[in-house]
């Protein structure tokens, strides 16, 4: 075979390959264009997160300015201390929730009450044969009167014991700033003294005594109990309780009123709503002389006349020359009445607190103390703008041109003659939905009050729907200082004797602010709204 012979032979197929190729180069790129042009296409198209706005984005109820536990279940806060500059806050956690039980101590900590940093656990559940840790308190020892060492952080908690589920009483501690506690014994350091309820001990130290004092919830009955050590607890009275329910959550502090007078306060978790009264913190002013209290007067007054303020806990400021002058105090936001129905359990929550509010003692005529409460000043440093009026006249509605979702609202409000005056909070455009603060004033009845009855709210039975306080409408004015969040309104009235803290959950685009007056003209002046950041 020649040598052209050979190369037609090879020429041949070669030709046949070099189509082949350009063929399947041909292909590539009409495949190639095609990817391009579908991956352009999705470029154009927004992701579903994309293409979210605010008025299609699920609504969330988690608030703003309110410490919120992280996931799943918070209730009972338990009492604040300072310690080594800054303050520590445990509460009742349950990581399980909704499905499995038991609560433990999650911690967090803070510079200023209103921002605050998750600390995790610091008492975990079911660590022993003993059930899960309870409401408690916890103490510095400074003086190592436990023996675990100077500032040792002391815990007091009730468990249901291992002997049949008795409440009874366990010491934790902790050495290293409060971030993990150990379990002092499996045995109780106060045993169960036949009572079904026995719990929630709150401890001081009484610098008369140089011991420790603790009081306990025991029914309708607080018990006193006296210790050198934290470990041996001697009782040393009771103060009975009536008409407010079981009570829960005592406390007991002394301060210094507005005349210079010292006095001790006893206050206690109480469930009033079966005789008409508040489902809050009830409390007397009196003298304890270091084994037992003395009531001024045998009736409680409240620190709160809302639907939900809780659980509340009152604690020392950590840089205040006298802490006899003010303390703080905050609760647990919800009602057992209606604990597992709120929203926010589709976002994997289900616990607020009340903002920390700064409280005082009073004196007023007939040698009477009361407390009043007020937001506390650090909260001003959250405001990102704000507007006001300066006075308008109202009789009837007037809807004002500013609108907020979170936000604290202040105004005076004065009338010669009217039935009914306040403000409507959170409306809809359509005025059908709303939350009203305001004060009735018929010669039969007088009083402030909060109606979420318009607007979403927690309480599928709607017997909670109005919280009322008395006022006395003959002064013929008012001032009211409004705190709204997304899931909350806070209404401190006047000085702030007078107090409501209800849940809500307005529609997250209802922000419309109206002032009405029924039965005459109202004035309100000196209007501003602090828009919340």
């Amino acid at each position: 075979m020649n040598k052209e012979i050979r190369n037609k032979k090879w020429v041949k197929p070669l030709s046949f390959i070099l189509i082949g190729l350009s063929i399947i180069i041909a292909i590539g790129f009409w495949v190639n264009n095609q990817t391009n042009k579908s991956s352009t296409k999705k470029e154009e198209t927004p992701s579903k997160e994309e293409d979210s706005t605010p008025e299609n984005k699920e609504q969330s109820y988690r608030a703003q300015y309110h410490f919120t536990v992280p996931d799943k279940w918070k209730n009972d806060p338990q009492k604040p201390i300072y310690f080594d500059g800054k303050y520590h806050y445990y509460y009742l956690y349950n990581r399980d929730y909704p499905k499995g039980n038991g609560t433990e101590w999650r911690h967090a900590t803070s510079n200023d009450l209103v921002h605050w940093k998750d600390e995790g656990v610091a008492i975990p559940k079911y660590t022993n044969n003993n059930g899960d840790p309870w409401s408690g308190s916890v103490v510095i020892d400074k003086e190592n009167t436990a023996g675990f060492g100077k500032n040792a952080l002391i815990a007091i908690v009730t468990q249901p014991s291992a002997d049949g589920g008795k409440q009874e009483q366990y010491l934790w501690y902790s050495t290293d700033k409060g971030k993990t506690f150990t379990s002092y014994s499996e045995d109780p350091i106060m045993k169960n003294p036949g009572t079904h309820d026995f719990r929630d001990p709150k401890i001081i130290w009484d610098k008369r005594n140089d011991n420790w004092v603790m009081v306990m919830a025991e029914g309708s009955k607080i018990g006193f109990y006296e210790s050198n050590n934290l470990k041996d607890w001697h009782y040393t009275s009771g103060f009975f309780t009536e008409g407010i329910g079981i009570v829960e959550c005592p406390d007991l502090y002394m301060m210094r009123a507005n005349n210079g007078q010292l006095k001790w306060v006893l206050g206690v978790s109480a469930n009033g709503k079966t005789s008409g009264k508040p489902n809050t913190y009830a409390y007397w002013t009196g003298f304890f002389d270091g084994k037992e209290f003395y009531p001024d007067h045998d009736e409680p007054q409240w620190l709160d006349y809302g639907f939900d303020w809780y659980g509340g806990v009152t604690f020392e400021g950590g840089k205040e020359p006298d802490n006899n002058l003010k303390r703080y105090a905050l609760a647990w936001m919800n009602n057992w009445n209606y604990v597992h129905n709120t929203p926010t359990m589709e976002e994997d929550f289900n616990g607020m607190d009340s903002i920390v509010r700064q409280i005082e003692l009073k004196h007023e005529e007939n040698n009477q103390y009361y407390l009043v409460s007020q937001p506390i000043k650090a909260m001003n440093q959250l405001t990102n703008s704000t507007d006001s009026h300066e006075q308008i006249e109202v009789n009837g509605t007037k809807t004002l041109d500013i609108k907020g979702e979170i936000y604290q609202l202040e105004a005076d409000i004065s009338w010669s003659e009217l039935k009914n005056v306040g403000f409507r909070l959170r409306e809809s455009a359509d005025k059908e939905s709303h939350i009203d603060v305001g004060i009735f004033n018929d010669p039969l009845h007088q009083y402030s009050y909060v109606n979420r009855s318009r607007t979403g709210h927690p309480d599928e039975s709607n017997q909670y729907v109005e919280s009322k306080a008395p006022f006395d409408s003959s002064k013929q004015q008012v001032h009211l200082k409004i705190l709204v969040d997304r899931s909350s309104i806070e209404v401190f009235i006047d000085d702030g004797k007078i107090t409501h803290s209800n849940l809500i959950f307005p529609k997250a685009e209802d922000q419309g602010i109206s002032l009405y007056s029924e039965g005459g003209t109202a004035i309100f002046e000196n209007i501003e709204i602090k828009h919340i950041k």
